[in-house]
Order: C-alpha cells, then sequence, then structure tokens
C-alpha cells in the first residue's frame, strides 16, 4: 500500500521529524498539510511552513502550508477544514507537535507547565477530535502519535515530572482511541524512537552539537512513520512502536545511513523500556 493520494495533516511540521515525515510522504506522491506556528524565519530554529512546504512539493507531494497553533481550537478546527477544502478529506494525522522543558518540579514555571500540557497532550486530544469526521470517511484511516511507550517506572518522572506527565498524556490518547475507535476502523498508534534524534531540541535544549552527534536522523523516524502508516488500519491500531524495530521487521539491517556521525557511538532515547533496549542489536550508551 503506498500513501500516493493520500492526505496527511501534520503538526509541527515546519522541521525536524515532522517535516521529515511529510517528505517521505511527499516521495509517494502524498498530499500534505503542513501546521506550524513559524510563519518567518527563527535565527535558532531553522525553517518556516513555507519551506517546509517547498521540501514536500521538491520530492513529489503537494502541500498546504497553514500557520498556527495547536493550542487555539479555533486555530486547528479551522486548519482542518482548510485541508479538507482544499484536498478532500483528510485520510491521516501525525500528531508532531510538541513542547518540552527537562526541569524539576521546583523549577517549572507553571505557564512552562501550561505550554507542555496544552501541546503535547491537548494539541493531541483536539487535533484527533478535529479530524475524527474526516477519519470516518477515509478508506484507511491512521492517527500517529510521536509519543513514547508507557513506562510507568518512577525514574521517568522524577527528573521532570512536568514533561513526563505532558508527553504522557500524548501516549495514554493513544491507548484510549485506539480502543475507542476501532469500531470505525481508525487506527491509532505510538511511534518513539530507539536513540535520540538531530532535532533542534536536542542541539538547543539538551545536548547542543556532541549529543546531536551521537543520535540519528530524523529520516529513520519518517521511514518508520511510512511503513505503519501504510499498512490496513483495521490491523494496526493499539502499538507503541519503535522506529528500529518497524524497519527490522521490514527486513531492514543496516542502519548506519542515518546516522549524523557514521559509526559513533548512539545515546538511548528518554523513556526506553529497558527490555527494548536491550533486545535491539545496537549497541545505546544510556545517560543519567
Amino acid at each position: 500500500m503506498s500513501l500516493g493520494g493520500k492526505t496527511l495533516f501534520i503538526t509541527g511540521a515546519t522541521r525536524g521529524i515532522g517535516l521529515a515525515i511529510a517528505v517521505r510522504a511527499a516521495r509517494d506522491g502524498a498530499r500534505v498539510a503542513l501546521f506550524g506556528k513559524t510563519a518567518e524565519a527563527h535565527p535558532r530554529l531553522p525553517g518556516t511552513v513555507y519551506s517546509a512546504a517547498d521540501a514536500v512539493r521538491a520530492a513529489g507531494g503537494e502541500a498546504l502550508p497553514i500557520v498556527g497553533d495547536v493550542r487555539s481550537e479555533e486555530q486547528v478546527l479551522a486548519a482542518v477544514a482548510r485541508t479538507a477544502e482544499v484536498f478532500g478529506g483528510v485520510d491521516i494525522l501525525v500528531n508532531n507537535a510538541s513542547a518540552i522543558s527537562l526541569t524539576g518540579t521546583a523549577a517549572t514555571e507553571m505557564k512552562r507547565w501550561d505550554l507542555m500540557h496544552q501541546v503535547n497532550a491537548r494539541g493531541t486530544f483536539l487535533c484527533s477530535k478535529a479530524c475524527l469526521p474526516h477519519l470516518e470517511k477515509a478508506p484507511n484511516p491512521h492517527i500517529l502519535n510521536l509519543s513514547p511507550p508507557l513506562d510507568m517506572r518512577a525514574k521517568w518522572f522524577a527528573p521532570h515530572v512536568a514533561y513526563t506527565t505532558a508527553k504522557y498524556g500524548m501516549s495514554l490518547c493513544t491507548l484510549g482511541m485506539a480502543e475507542e475507535l476501532a469500531k470505525d476502523g481508525i487506527a491509532v498508534n505510538s511511534l518513539w524512537p530507539l536513540t535520540t534524534i538531530d532535532t533542534a531540541a536536542v542541539r538547543n535544549l539538551l545536548g547542543g552539537e556532541h549529543l546531536a552527534n551521537a543520535s540519528r536522523k530524523p529520516e529513520i523516524m519518517a521511514d518508520a512513520a511510512a511503513v505503519i502508516l501504510r499498512r490496513p488500519s483495521r490491523a494496526c491500531t493499539g502499538n507503541f512502536f519503535i522506529d528500529e524495530e518497524v524497519l527490522r521487521v521490514e527486513g531492514k539491517t543496516d542502519f548506519s545511513e542515518y546516522a549524523v556521525v557514521p559509526g559513533a557511538p548512539l545515546v538511548a532515547d528518554f523513556f526506553l523500556p529497558d527490555a527494548v533496549r536491550e533486545a535491539s542489536d545496537t549497541a545505546l550508551i544510556v545517560l543519567g
């Protein structure tokens, strides 16, 4: 099954993993609505929704750049309606937009708590709700949340309760909506990377160039997403996928093309269950 002719609505699609998924879908001939906040270039954040649209078109797809904020119900509803008007519906929703602050309880300002929960958990719920009327009419509808497996050990919460609860809110949407929407044939899954991914968050907030060089490129997430989104929706729902595992099932064994620095040691991402890390053939550094 190809993504050709499918319409994707992707949040946070200006850069990083969201943009990589958009470009990967475009290579199949997909139509992509790129929903993001960045309308003008930022000195520390590459790209705008318009440059992302250019990349989608260059890859062979159709693009609809839409400036907006996932925190605004009015803007989300208008963006989804515009997508349906231009492209005739929505086949796939990718909830990629996310906010991060790795601060402890005392150091977390409430405005930062609000931002993370409004973007991550609330934004995922809102966009899913807004797209439902169109997904119900699609022949192979998917919702894909860029969120981690629900590993409820305290070690994932203690260093940054606010961020973890906001990010796990996205995964709880996967857990609940997969069961709720199964009767309608709408797949709801999560996808998470085995390793850290070279994104603006990694470079600007987490570990700078050093961590980026120990990461993989966003294209590994895009290739894994394409595999998931091609699968029959009624037979593929309620999963918490790991990017490398998805691609290994497809027969891929060489992942060197995704390394930012070929041959460099790779760092395991947050929220990665021990069983997943230990089962992987990829050697990983565990921080902390």
